[in-house]
């Protein structure tokens, strides 16, 4: 078919380059690049710098509200636009100018987490599974039918960016099988029960509260690894926690019960979580046993 593709982030990377291997992609859209770097360049992002490695069209508007960019998308042609994590709202004349629609490559099983976050979202709230839905796209938030879906399971280990990069590729996958039949699918209209919404993740949120279960602490730290990133302050500095489980022990929030062995485990609210991977400022990020060699920890240390 000929496709336009819509997004920006590298979790629509897969997708782009598992359609455009079986399919004409007629123009890629993606966010301005955006400044970076020392000298504070526009610098492309990944979507950008894959359709370019390609020699595809892209195209960036600022907005899609413009009746010219509408006019200029409607005269590609396109049998259908495939969305994954575009960052700009589709007003009802784009979604309406391909052939036979819009589909949106959704990040977890709706109608859970509808929304900008939904990957942070479910690992933070200790949900079981999350999963891929391709979805028919209508003017409401992640509100269309669902085409197809899978799941996946949440492991007790898993960081955001451990799902990310699963279901990158899942959704890849199924963004493939529903162009192969897409005239035959049937939408299945979303449940009006169960409906919550993945707001997008606001830096304040990112400082660990020691005084949480540490359930909630671990849950905290995994589903903002690796961004925005857990962090408290120890040890002369900002620490970010990327990657940690729940362990036995306890003790004042916040306070070191153990730091050796290249071991670091932190009292909680109740029970107490052991770090396993970190970044101190300024520095890469690094497994316990390599971050306790080059920072003074001791037992009975408190982290704010």
């Amino acid at each position: 078919m000929r496709l336009i593709f819509m997004g920006t982030p590298g979790f629509a990377v897969p997708a782009l380059e598992a359609l455009a291997d079986g399919h004409d992609i007629a123009a890629v859209y993606c966010q301005p690049p955006r400044p970076a770097g020392r000298g504070h360049r526009p610098r492309p992002g990944p979507v950008q710098a894959a359709a370019l490695a390609r020699g595809l069209e892209v195209r960036h508007p600022a907005s899609l509200r413009d009746p010219d960019e509408q006019a200029a998308l409607a005269a590609l042609g396109a049998d259908a636009a495939v969305v994954a994590a575009y960052g700009l709202i589709l007003p009802r004349a784009v979604l309406e100018a391909p052939r036979l629609g819009c589909v949106n490559i959704h990040a977890s099983l709706l109608p859970r987490w509808r929304g900008a976050a939904p990957i942070h979202r479910a690992v933070m709230a200790g949900d079981a599974e999350t999963g891929i839905c391709i979805m028919r796209m209508e003017p409401g938030l992640d509100t269309g039918p669902v085409l197809l879906r899978e799941s996946t399971p949440i492991g007790a280990g898993d960081t955001t960016g451990d799902l990310h990069d699963r279901l990158a590729a899942m959704g890849a996958r199924l963004a493939v099988a529903a162009m192969a039949r897409l005239e035959g699918l049937v939408p299945a209209p979303q449940p009006e029960v169960g409906v919550t919404y993945a707001h997008k993740i606001d830096k304040t949120e990112a400082r660990i509260d020691w005084t949480r279960p540490a359930e909630e602490v671990d849950r905290h730290i995994r589903g903002l690894s690796p961004f925005p990133g857990a962090w408290c302050d120890g040890a002369g500095g900002r620490l970010k926690i990327l990657r940690s489980r729940v362990a036995p022990g306890a003790g004042t929030p916040g306070t070191v019960i153990v730091a050796d062995a290249g071991r670091l485990v932190v009292a909680c609210g109740t029970g107490a979580v052991e770090v396993l991977e970190a970044q101190r400022e300024g520095r890469r990020p690094m497994p316990t046993s390599e971050l306790l060699r080059g920072l003074s920890l001791r037992t009975g240390d408190a982290l704010g």
